[in-house]
């Protein structure tokens, strides 16, 4: 595959792959992106009125 390559341990095992983030960058902040969403699933949000009060007390510092 283009852009992408297995390094191998002294048996052949795949024990890593470098990504050429030119051309998989997106892709892979994406992938990211996702794992960072799934990772806060169970969080508890805040009312939308109370974050743009938070906001605004800390630009008015």
């Amino acid at each position: 595959m283009t852009g992408i390559q297995f390094v191998t341990d002294e048996k052949g095992r795949k024990v890593a792959v470098q990504i050429d983030l030119k051309r998989y960058g997106a892709l892979l902040e994406d992938f990211w992106d996702g794992l960072i969403s799934e990772s806060r699933r169970n969080e508890k949000g805040i009312p939308y009125e109370q974050y743009r009060a938070n906001r605004r007390k800390r630009r008015r510092g």
